[in-house]
């Protein structure tokens, strides 16, 4: 298959995929004329690639997963603890996307938004209030 083909199978563009080839995670096969020759097998890891990289995990932890779905002898507790690992990633930028919220919230709330100058948010932003 070439890299088009590749693109609509897998969802990707052609310039993603030949990054995750530079970068080795996805090994085409070539033609004799040089071209790149993609299995099925490449869309299905190219597939992968696309549900892990959307789920937050970073391209080494890609890789990482990558090499644990091609080992029939992988031990789910390795994929497990991978998973977890990120898992508290996301819950610690959730946490600290919430606390963010939460004070501007209250510099939003606090602030007149009328026609004097006094106003909370530059004084929040600026050190002079303590924003929470």
């Amino acid at each position: 298959m070439n890299i088009g083909t590749v693109s609509v199978k897998s969802g990707l563009p052609a310039k993603t995929i030949r990054y995750y080839e530079d970068i080795g995670l996805i090994r085409p096969d070539r033609r004799d004329n040089g071209y790149r020759d993609y299995s099925m097998e490449d869309v299905h890891r190219l597939r992968f690639l696309q549900r892990s990289r959307s789920l937050g995990f970073s391209v080494e932890e890609c890789r990482q997963l990558l090499s644990l779905y091609g080992d029939g002898e992988r031990e789910s507790a390795e994929v497990k603890a991978i998973a977890t690992t990120k898992l508290g990633e996301i819950e610690r930028k959730i946490a600290e996307l919430q606390g963010l919220r939460d004070m501007l919230q209250h510099l939003v709330a606090t602030c007149h938004g009328d026609h004097r100058p006094e106003c909370p948010i530059i004084d929040g932003l600026s050190g002079r209030a303590h924003a929470h």
